[in-house]
């Protein structure tokens, strides 16, 4: 079997307005100045109180805690009343779908967001039953640790060779490097992506229409069964 792992935030999800308001919220309610916008999404991949204390630095860590209720808070709010409806990127749901409809291939989560936002993505977007293992920052380390990726592969039993991470950060790709598994790079996100082979992805794509090929050459996965 073969293991393809995904990033959600800058990989599938474009999610980075919702992010941006939350960490506004969390910036606000302890009355300290708001990041731009390009910094607060250079720490996206991050679990979200490791975003916040890598964002406010060494001498605000004690309100680390409290912006960080006030984010979650913000986005289980903002939920119920049916906003943050953070769209697919093109061709994500596409490319699960055909993947998923392999029978040589296991499908995988690996991301900063907590659990409940993943479900949420997948009730918003009708994704449940897609993903076998689900790694979140409920029960893992931040990114870059290798943790999510062990997780992975206990749950499932793949072989690292066989098993691939797809991301849109620099965060994603040292994760698989640590994890022993291989790593694709993906250029719509949030990061800058001419970092990400230096990160340690193997392949980079710039559209969902070229991962077929890149899994087809990084795991010679067979090409008239994708």
């Amino acid at each position: 079997m073969y293991l393809i792992i995904f990033d959600v935030d800058g990989t599938l999800l474009d999610s980075q307005n919702t992010i941006v308001h939350g960490f506004e919220a969390g910036f606000a309610a302890v009355g300290l100045p708001v990041p731009g916008r390009k910094t607060i999404l250079s720490i996206v991949g991050r679990s979200l109180d490791m975003a916040f204390a890598d964002l406010v630095g060494p001498e605000h860590q004690d309100k680390v805690p409290e912006m960080a209720a006030v984010y979650r808070a913000e986005k289980i709010a903002r939920r119920k009343a049916g906003l943050d409806q953070d769209p697919l990127y093109p061709g994500a749901r596409e490319a699960i779908d055909r993947l998923h409809a392999r029978e040589d291939v296991l499908l995988g989560i690996a991301t900063g967001k907590a659990l409940r936002g993943v479900h949420h993505m997948m009730d918003v977007h009708d994704l449940h039953g897609r993903f076998i293992t689900i790694q979140t920052a409920d029960t893992s380390p931040s990114k870059p640790h290798p943790d999510m990726i062990e997780r992975a592969l206990s749950e499932t039993g793949a072989d690292p060779e066989r098993t691939v991470m797809i991301g849109d950060t620099g965060f994603d790709m040292a994760m698989a490097r640590a994890g022993g598994v291989h790593a694709i790079g993906v250029t719509w996100g949030y990061h800058d992506h001419s970092q990400l082979t230096a990160d340690g992805a193997e392949r980079i794509i710039h559209r969902f229409d070229e991962l077929d090929q890149a899994l087809i050459e990084l795991l010679k996965m067979e090409k008239e069964t994708m």
